[in-house]
Order: structure tokens, then sequence, then C-alpha cells
């Protein structure tokens, strides 16, 4: 899909959000890769096998959509909003810091945490956390609680 196709999509639909008429984002099974989504306004869309791959999700409102079979892999998904996301199990906790909404949320499906304008690994985000950290042992603590937390309910 083209990006102005995209963006008129997008306008439509948050004309439908804002029940100024528009029509609800039905972008299922839709080639997505590599488009500029960021600060979209997508919740209650139908992302249902979408190809997302390498899409820009920065900022993008997720709650409510379907992403069941979608394909997120290489997208930037940091400071997203994952409530209630259907087809992904999406755990996101927030950590007590002086930064405003900071969360880690993690991706089981993909095995991708993020946290800020972090996004990797578990040995990546723990790495990141000890560089970023190093000099404040009450905040590494609080992020390895959380991530501790989150790995315990994704064992369950």
């Amino acid at each position: 899909m083209k990006q102005e196709e995209l963006d008129i999509i997008l306008e439509n639909h948050g004309k439908w959000l804002r029940n100024e008429g528009g029509k609800k984002a039905d972008l299922s099974y839709t080639e997505l890769k590599n488009t500029k989504l960021r600060l979209a306004d997508l919740s209650n869309a139908n992302l249902r096998g979408a190809n997302l791959r390498g899409a820009n999700l920065r900022h993008v409102n997720l709650s409510n959509t379907d992403l069941a079979n979608a394909d997120l892999s290489d997208a930037y998904l940091n400071w997203v909003n994952w409530r209630h996301v259907e087809g992904l199990t999406v755990i996101c906790i927030q950590v007590d810091t002086t930064r405003k909404n900071n969360q880690i949320a993690y991706i089981k499906e993909l095995d991708i945490w993020t946290t800020g304008c972090f996004q990797g690994t578990l040995d990546e985000l723990k790495a990141s956390v000890e560089q970023t950290h190093k000099d404040n042992e009450k905040l590494r603590k609080r992020y390895y609680r959380v991530i501790d937390f989150i790995l315990n309910e994704v064992a369950e």
C-alpha cells in the first residue's frame, strides 16, 4: 500500500473514532511493510494478518486492535499503547521512575522487549539497564523486579 493511500485511511479512521463520519480502518492482510504509522491512532482497527515488517509504530495507539497473525518483525514498537490488543501476548508494566509513563513491554510472540527508546532482546535490555542506571542501584533493582515479574507471568 502506498503511503498516500494509507494516510487517507488513517484520516478516515480518525474521523470514525471522533464520531465525525469517516470509516473504521480495516487493514487486514494489507501490505504495510516499511510504512510510517508513527503517532497514528489505530485503536479499534483491524490489522489481522497485516504485514507490518519494518513499519514505524512508535507512539501508535493500538488499543483494542486485532493483530492476530500480523507480521511485526523488525517493526519499531517503542511507546506503543498495547491496551487490550488481540492476537498477541503483550505484558506491559509501569516502572516507578522519575520519567512520566515509563513502562516495560514484552511481546511474547516476537520475544521483544521495549522501554522508552529501547527495543531488543532480554539480554540487550539487561545490558541497557546496567549501562543506563549503573550509578543508581535502587532504579536498577526496580527494573529487574519488573523484568522478573514479566518472566514469571510468561512462564505460567
